[in-house]
């Protein structure tokens, strides 16, 4: 799994130190070469979700252990890659990158895409997807249960169906219900069913057959062989079949991937336009972006990542426990 999101993020990179950075500064010397179907790595990124999930809801016993859980995991890390990014923005007067202070104020509670906000970093806009698709399965845990999802998730799918009939469905619903990514959440969702053996591959194929039909019916047919490929490979991981894409680098690279992308896109152009600027070999650019987004990504997740999440989840538990004890009934001796 871990491979996975490190060969996601490399992929994502590459297309934004490539293709975007192009489209975005024109003007600057870049790489030549394009890498156009980095976008389709988000992809596994919303797959991977599907999957790891579970890690969470399976070991919950509340709506507040779920969101301590998350905001543990996302915020201290966010928090620092974005006024990391925010402050070398404004000592190298990236003027193009920049935001206004409304939509600043707006990123420090992670929501600025559901108020149609821009990100200060462009690649945020998936945490926008991400949040999303966890209030729907906090949802569907505590009303609906996990135990018997696979009909929950064919109703999900349906009324992604909906969407594409009322092309003037309002987008909050949209976003909120995560219409544009719901197959390859779900397809994430099957395989770790799977996996964890609740479900065999013969129960889960009209599901997964239920998610392909609704890519090929309402995406383009290249996000349509994406979806196929996506399918095969989790297929494939939960029968052992992808260890061999378990390299130490790829490994590494997956463990902070989630530091590595949230400050990769932004301040990877910074550096690009700045030794542009002093007239370096955009080669040269390319890779000082790149190990410096390996270095700060790195820092954060040794730093602050998992240490701050560590920390957040001991408070939550030992809070917990306490309430609990609190609340405990005494029993009296006689």
């Amino acid at each position: 799994m871990d491979a996975l999101r490190g060969i996601g993020a490399l992929c994502v990179l590459i297309f934004h130190y490539s293709t975007r950075f192009h489209e975005l500064f024109p003007q600057a010397a870049h790489v030549p070469f394009s890498f156009p179907g980095g976008n389709y790595r988000v992809l596994l990124f919303f797959t991977i979700s599907g999957f790891a999930i579970f890690f969470t809801l399976d070991r919950i016993g509340s709506v507040a252990d779920f969101v301590v859980n998350r905001f543990a995991r996302l915020y201290p890390a966010y928090l620092v890659a974005m006024l990391l990014t925010l402050g070398i923005e404004y000592l190298a007067q990236a003027t193009q990158l920049l935001v206004g202070p409304v939509a600043i104020l707006a990123n420090f509670t992670m929501l600025q895409g559901f108020a149609f906000l821009p990100e200060v970093d462009g690649a945020y806009w998936t945490l926008t997807v991400e949040i999303a698709f966890y209030f729907c399965m906090i949802a569907i845990w505590k009303f609906a249960g996990v135990k018997r999802l696979e009909p929950v998730l064919a109703g999900w799918l349906l009324v992604r169906w909906l969407y594409w009939v009322w092309p003037d469905m309002p987008e909050r619903i949209i976003m909120l219900l995560v219409l544009r990514y719901t197959p390859f959440f779900v397809i994430g969702m099957l395989a770790y069913r799977v996996w964890r053996g609740q479900r065999s591959l013969k129960q889960q194929a009209p599901y997964a057959a239920l998610a392909l039909l609704s890519i090929g019916t309402m995406e383009t047919w290249d996000v349509t062989i994406v979806g196929c490929v996506l399918l095969a490979a989790f297929v494939a991981l939960i029968h052992g079949h992808l260890r061999f894409l378990a390299l130490r680098p790829l490994v590494w690279l997956g463990g902070i991937s989630y530091s590595f992308y949230l400050i990769h896109q932004h301040v990877g152009f910074v550096v690009m336009l700045e030794c542009a600027k002093a007239g370096y070999s955009p080669w040269i650019g390319f890779a000082v972006a790149f190990l410096v987004a390996l270095t700060l990504g790195t820092a954060i997740n040794r730093v602050v990542e998992r240490p701050a999440g560590e920390a957040i989840l001991t408070w939550w538990k030992r809070r917990r426990d306490a309430r609990r004890a609190s609340s405990a009934p005494v029993v009296s001796e006689g």
